[in-house]
């Protein structure tokens, strides 16, 4: 993706270019947004359109806006040589979201930070995978903030807003590009409920936990090796591992706050790695080598590295966040119809899963 263009049009002039990230360029001609706008014509009953003009080396996506009365095109601009459905396939509803955010934004001083972060939004969704993206929820303070924040149930932008504000000095926060990531990965439900606007409601939640690997090396290993490995796997495993709040912890820690141990850990999903190849991902810290090693998330024998711990992710159903309502609207925290909204969400998935009520990504 090579930039975002905020254009407004103009019913007697035409298209008025607003605002663009990064801001270097050049806006693109009035033809080209000319023919935007005819695109747009002939397919009214979409709001999303693709472009890719002959003369051109870029592709076009446009989503028209509609905004107190005005008419407005949020265009992103890619490359003809990526693919359309990179960008459309993972992220329609975060360019609809995005460009809606932004929109009403144009006449305030939040505009040029919200155009950069919208920016950096699209395009991570565009080139993360999943695992990436969630990752995100530990390693972004903020995000883990609101995270624990919605985990007390039904909150309404506003307070939240205020919340991040006053108890965590998050002052400058864009909250609408922020829990678009949470939309994006079906943790929460936005919606309206009588005499509450904008409130947000957790229906899934997501830690993350250690797992043996899926696989045991196979080829070119010493018979020995594998056997005590297999040794070491069930002795901890079966005998003396231990999920607690502090392991929770350590692995939160130790690998998703580090962009190099997670990339070690999925390379030795596939294969094992020499010890070396193991200190060239870790970018030579022998010292975090080494503290993989004792904390069982690797396991070397005669120079070769195993994966020991592979850490995954849980979505499951919050059902534990029912009490929380209960408590909350005896406290005259939440409405009657928060509190009414919030469980019914929570009681239909929990009719739904049956006896499944988590997903390992």
């Amino acid at each position: 993706m090579e930039r975002i263009i905020l254009t407004h049009w103009n019913t007697q002039t035409g298209p008025e270019p607003i605002i663009q990230y990064p801001p270097e360029k050049t806006f693109p001609t009035k033809d080209l947004f000319l023919k935007i706008w005819a695109k747009h014509e002939l397919n009214k009953e979409n709001s999303m359109i693709e472009i890719t003009p002959e003369d051109d080396e870029y592709s076009y996506i446009s989503v028209i806006q509609r905004f107190e009365g005005e008419i407005y095109f949020f265009i992103v601009v890619y490359s003809q040589k990526i693919k359309s459905e990179d960008i459309i396939n993972e992220s329609p509803d975060i360019l609809a979201l995005i460009s809606k955010n932004l929109i009403e934004l144009i006449n305030t001083n939040k505009i040029t930070r919200a155009i950069s972060e919208a920016f950096n939004t699209i395009r991570n969704y565009s080139k993360l995978d999943e695992e990436e993206n969630l990752i995100n929820f530990f390693q972004d303070r903020i995000k883990y903030t609101i995270l624990q924040i919605l985990r007390n149930g039904v909150i309404s932008k506003t307070n939240l807003t205020n919340i991040l504000r006053q108890e965590y000095g998050f002052s400058t926060v864009n909250i609408d590009l922020l829990l678009i990531s949470f939309i994006h990965e079906n943790l929460i439900i936005k919606k309206n409920v009588p005499g509450s606007k904008e409130c947000y409601f957790l229906i899934k939640d997501l830690s993350c936990t250690r797992i043996p690997p899926r696989d045991l090396p196979s080829e070119h290993i010493e018979e020995d090796i594998l056997r005590k490995y297999k040794i070491s796997l069930k002795e901890y495993y079966f005998d003396s591992y231990n999920i607690s709040g502090s392991e929770n912890k350590t692995i939160i820690q130790t690998v998703l706050f580090d962009k190099d141990v997670f990339s070690l850990l999925k390379t030795l999903r596939e294969k094992h790695l020499t010890v070396n190849d193991c200190l060239n991902i870790l970018n030579n810290k022998e010292e975090l080598f080494n503290e993989l090693l004792d904390k069982k998330f690797i396991y070397e024998a005669k120079g070769f590295v195993f994966l020991f711990s592979d850490v995954r992710f849980i979505k499951f159903s919050p059902n534990y966040v029912i009490e929380k309502l209960v408590e909350r609207y005896n406290n005259q925290d939440i409405s009657l119809n928060e509190y009414i909204a919030h469980l019914k969400l929570l009681t239909e998935q929990i009719e739904e899963s049956l006896s499944i009520n988590y997903e390992i990504v």
